[in-house]
């Protein structure tokens, strides 16, 4: 697990060493190990390391190969690279270390871009070919690490954080208000766009090459994999299905335990990381396992249910591990915002400060930690969510309620006047289209209920899935933690996908009964959380305590409902109601502050817009001092960055 960065002069212009060396040091977070430049020309390569796998100065990186041809720049993990070595070494290829980084290497340069494919794992990388002088970059399937483009000025630069390139000396960039748009939608983006004008994310599942032995060379982009949720025609028996999931999810979780250092796991009280602690413990006497609670003596209501510390001991003592945990208060949002929104670059899904506290808690004992994310995803853990989309006269009728659904900040009725002082710029900016984009690759003939909710499914991996692997890298990546999501272990992914429905949701045929105009009675089935993710449920029965197996489904969520009525509403009303908020340059004050009251006199519960606000408010606050070089560093060894234009756009 590293950091990449790199930079093309398109213009023929020789790479600055001291331009590439700022780009890396702006990633020096994420790796502490070391760091690396390779230099030809106009191409400029650079490496921050995380020793994870082969600690020796062998792994060091940029990596080249043995006939010198190749050079490397990545930064991940391929669980599988023992197999794939092998067979390369079959073919002839030499290995002068013991890590994955020269597997990937050696298998690009055999299988060409084949290699991305049989590759079992997480990674981003850049690999230069300085034969045909041709770049290429790429993401893993499912985009559990990032990888951010951006062309300007002649340029062409990349890098694991939009960090390494606004770094560079000459980057000038704008605010990308239509990003803007679209987050304040959905609560995170679905295209390939950043807060950025012009820095885009490569997609999951996708590479990009670039030739520069072209007069006119040009980035273009090749999709390679893609989620496919169906539901079986012959399918086999539903013991079958849990005896395969049992065996698919052990070797999944054992395949991530490689490692030359200190491993532990995340441990919510939840089945997802509960499961993965199980079987880890098994092979890790006494695994550390990190939880992070919440102090509960503010909240009221639901809330009240949000600190899971009781279940992750109960689970500790069962599983015999080495068990630590934080008690998570209101003032501690207030607290790690700055260094939060640094390190998030940008807001996604969910309120994300408890995970960077838990990162920050593993972080103190460990260097790898397993994480849970992918396994409501994958098998149905949200059903009050594809719940509300099962009926449909049509594909876009399904469309349509699922659309008004997954407005999670504001509604279409309230974004206009929301944006209105920016509403020129953006009207051309259809969010139902947006929407509906995410589906061009998965849009089959529609018949049964079924089919929907493998629609929802497929849905939520590429776009609710996708923003908390990209909060779930940048947070533990903030601490030099590595994060491994052992539920997007390929074969237990492409079990997932096939996997009938009835065996993830209970109550569908109940539900599919509904008549919608009948108030009420559909209500229990949106609020019943204890559906989802039967089959995990069954085949993890035998050896998670019973009271986990069989609780309601619970997010890792801090009670701010509650916090930002109570405990943090001077933090509110000071940061969203002052006179010069830079939130205004872009939103209507009178339509911020009547939605932020709602919550405070209780009419309505906009937990999750006011954290957004409050993330961009010190978003945009950071981006102003970046442009007058005095914004502070998001670690205390961390160089200050530089951004050129970070204001502009915006007023």
């Amino acid at each position: 697990m590293c950091g990449i960065a790199g930079l093309l002069n398109l213009d023929g212009a020789p790479v600055s060493p001291a331009v590439l060396t700022r780009m890396t040091d702006a990633i020096a977070h994420r790796g502490p190990d070391g760091q690396g430049h390779w230099i030809e020309g106009n191409v400029g390569i650079g490496h921050r390391r995380l020793a994870i796998i082969d600690l020796s100065p062998a792994g060091h990186q940029p990596m080249v190969s043995a006939d010198h041809r190749y050079v490397l720049s990545y930064n991940g993990e391929i669980y599988n690279f023992r197999e794939l070595r092998a067979e390369l070494e079959a073919e002839g290829y030499w290995f002068r270390s013991q890590c994955d980084s020269e597997v990937v290497l050696n298998a690009v340069a055999a299988w060409g871009t084949k290699a991305l494919l049989r590759f079992n794992g997480m990674f981003a990388f850049a690999l230069y070919d300085r034969k045909e002088r041709k770049l290429l970059l790429a993401r893993d399937r499912y985009g559990i690490k990032p990888l951010y483009i951006w062309q300007g000025n002649g340029q062409l630069a990349f890098g694991s954080e939009q960090k390494a390139i606004t770094a560079m000396p000459n980057f000038s960039g704008r605010l990308d208000r239509r990003a803007m748009l679209e987050y304040f939608t959905f609560q995170n983006i679905f295209t390939d766009r950043t807060f950025i004008e012009d820095v885009h994310l490569l997609p999951a599942g996708h590479y990009a090459t670039i030739d520069l032995g072209r007069e006119r060379p040009q980035l273009t982009r090749t999709q390679y994999w893609d989620f496919h949720f169906v539901e079986p025609e012959n399918p086999a028996s539903d013991q079958e299905y849990r005896e395969e999931l049992d065996r698919l999810f052990r070797q999944a979780v054992n395949r991530q335990l490689i490692t030359d250092v200190e491993l532990g796991s995340y441990l919510s009280g939840g089945m997802d990381s509960g499961s993965i602690s199980a079987i880890a413990a098994q092979s890790f006497p006494y695994l550390k396992t990190f939880t992070c609670g919440f102090d509960l003596s503010s909240a009221s209501g639901i809330e009240l249910a949000f600190d899971e510390r009781s279940k992750a001991e109960a689970m500790s003592y069962h599983f015999k591990t080495e068990h630590y945990e934080m008690v998570l208060k209101a003032g501690d949002m207030e607290r790690v915002m700055p260094r939060l929104a640094a390190h998030l670059e940008e807001p996604r899904v969910g309120q994300s400060y408890p995970n960077f506290y838990a990162a920050q808690l593993a972080s103190k004992f460990v260097k790898v930690v397993l994480s849970g994310a992918g396994g409501d995803e994958l098998f149905g853990g949200y059903p009050w969510r594809y719940y509300r989309a099962v009926n449909n006269a049509s594909f876009e009728d399904y469309v349509d309620k699922y659309y008004v659904f997954w407005q999670r900040l504001v509604s279409n009725s309230e974004l206009k006047q929301l944006f209105s002082p920016i509403w020129a710029d953006v009207d051309d900016v259809w969010t139902r289209d947006i929407f509906r984009d995410v589906f061009r690759q998965h849009d089959d003939k529609l018949n049964r209920p079924e089919d929907y909710i493998n629609h929802s499914l497929y849905f939520e991996c590429k776009t609710f899935m996708h923003g908390l692997l990209v909060v779930e890298d940048k947070l533990s990546m903030a601490h030099s933690l590595e994060s491994r999501v052992p539920f997007l272990d390929n074969d237990l992914v492409d079990f997932a996908m096939s996997c009938p429905v009835h065996l993830k949701l209970n109550n569908l045929k109940e539900v599919v009964r509904i008549d919608e105009n009948e108030a009420g009675r559909n209500q229990t089935f949106f609020r019943k959380t204890r559906d989802g993710k039967q089959i995990l449920r069954d085949v993890m029965a035998n050896i998670i305590p019973e009271e986990v197996t069989k609780a309601e489904k619970q997010g890792f969520s801090a009670p701010d409902e509650s916090w930002f009525k109570g405990d943090s509403i001077d933090f509110v009303r000071r940061t969203l109601f002052a006179p010069d908020a830079r939130i205004y340059q872009l939103l209507d004050r009178d339509s911020v502050q009547k939605l932020v009251n709602q919550h405070l006199a209780g009419e309505q519960n906009r937990r999750l817009l006011i954290w957004s606000l409050l993330n961009v408010e010190e978003w945009l606050q950071q981006m102003s001092e970046l442009d007058t070089g005095s914004a502070p560093s998001t670690t205390e060894a961390e160089p200050s960055r530089t951004f050129a234009s970070a204001g502009a756009g915006a007023s």
